[in-house]
């Protein structure tokens, strides 16, 4: 005997209908609330279907609502599949032309279509790559969030010491920021002398040259800039903001990185792709054995190229971009380095190149390549091994 368990999630309280492999109803659609209690109903109804059999359970990806139901449901050992709304969306339509909705017709809806899959549960990880994902999410945040106060930074140095950054060539680093904490404004860098060098030298690992230094005091003793205690007290603000995140994110990714090693993925070992980009693609993509084939990972990242196969016409057209966009953004950003440290890829690139295709779009090529590297890792549990790549 099998039963199927249909839910339709929802922010307070979730719906639940139960049929079992022959179709009869086990259960008709009931409420439990998106608590303890509501789940200990859940749960003790579970426990009390016969005869004892396989008990398969889905439900709808919807945000984080349905996050303690599955730490609840792993914690007392059954198995779920989770599927992505528009496919429902698009089974309910093939079942009836009506228009109407409810939670309650929604669970049974779920049960039906959890009965035409095959099940392929998740494995009991959620928690773990739940947590790598929280993590990988929350620093591509705040590396945005750091940009927009290094853009800020710029903009107000622009006008107080426009000749600062251009005597940076890659950047403002640890240095540039020590002297705008310490110094900040034109007038007060004017000032620099050695032994303001050797506190600095102190302080900072690898500072800039004592020769750098002076030409930074030689072009505040003549910059052109305009101060005011206005934009001043604006720059103060935005250093202090940029460095406390970048602080926080360089806590982060330590973090990021212990959780990813904890976990039994190989996608590290592919040369040319980090740890980092490796733990941001495997929190995205999470449980591999969800995915039969290298095509459904590819659909899931969005990086399969449309398709329009009718009558004489026959082509693809630009990718889909449907699905996560930041596991598409891993793993186009881990293509630029895949391909430059891979050989055969590199000939492959420019291959492509030479087709007349943009960078991005031979990237998007190489992306693709990417994934099934990937996808043959984790399938076998195996390292990587470039004398394989083709």
């Amino acid at each position: 005997m099998t039963y199927f368990v249909g839910i339709d999630i929802a922010k307070f309280k979730h719906d639940c209908f139960i049929a079992d492999d022959s179709g009869c109803v086990i259960r008709e659609p009931f409420s439990f609330k998106n608590d303890k209690d509501g789940f200990e109903v859940l749960l003790s109804i579970l426990k009390s279907l016969k005869p004892k059999g396989q008990i398969k359970i889905g439900f709808e990806s919807t945000g984080h609502y349905h996050f303690n139901l599955k730490l609840m449901l792993e914690a007392n050992g059954f198995d779920y599949v989770e599927f992505n709304p528009l496919l429902v969306h698009k089974f309910a339509t093939t079942q009836t032309l009506r228009r109407t909705k409810t939670d309650k017709k929604d669970s049974k809806l779920i049960t039906k279509y959890l009965m035409t899959l095959d099940y392929k549960p998740y494995v009991n990880l959620f928690y773990h790559i739940n947590n790598l994902k929280s993590l990988c999410r929350l620093r591509e945040a705040l590396i945005t969030d750091r940009t927009r106060f290094l853009n800020q930074i710029t903009s107000y140095l622009d006008q107080i010491f426009p000749e600062f950054k251009p005597l940076f060539d890659n950047g403002l680093n640890k240095s540039a920021f020590y002297l705008l904490t310490h110094y900040m404004t034109p007038k007060k860098m004017s000032k620099l002398d050695s032994n303001k060098y050797s506190k600095m030298k102190a302080e900072l690992k690898h500072p800039i040259s004592y020769q750098k230094i002076c030409q930074i005091k030689d072009a505040a003793i003549n910059t052109v800039g305009h101060s005011s205690e206005a934009i001043e007290y604006a720059l103060k603000i935005s250093l202090t903001t940029y460095l406390f995140i970048d602080n926080e994110i360089e806590k982060l990714e330590n973090k990021i990185s212990e959780v990813y090693l904890s976990l039994d993925y190989n996608i590290h070992t592919i040369k040319g792709i980090g740890i980092l980009t490796a733990a941001g693609i495997a929190s995205e993509i999470g449980n591999f054995d969800a995915f039969i084939t290298r095509n459904q990972i590819l659909a899931y990242a969005g990086l399969e190229p449309s398709k329009n196969d009718s009558g004489k016409h026959n082509g693809t057209g630009k990718m889909v971009k449907h699905g996560s966009s930041y596991l598409r953004k891993y793993l186009m950003n881990a293509a630029e380095t895949f391909y430059v440290h891979n050989p055969s890829i590199f000939d492959f690139y420019w291959k492509k190149r030479n087709e007349g295709k943009h960078h991005r779009v031979a990237l998007s090529h190489i992306a693709r390549k990417l994934v099934n590297v990937i996808f043959t890792l984790e399938k076998h549990k195996v390292d990587f091994n470039p004398n394989l790549v083709k």
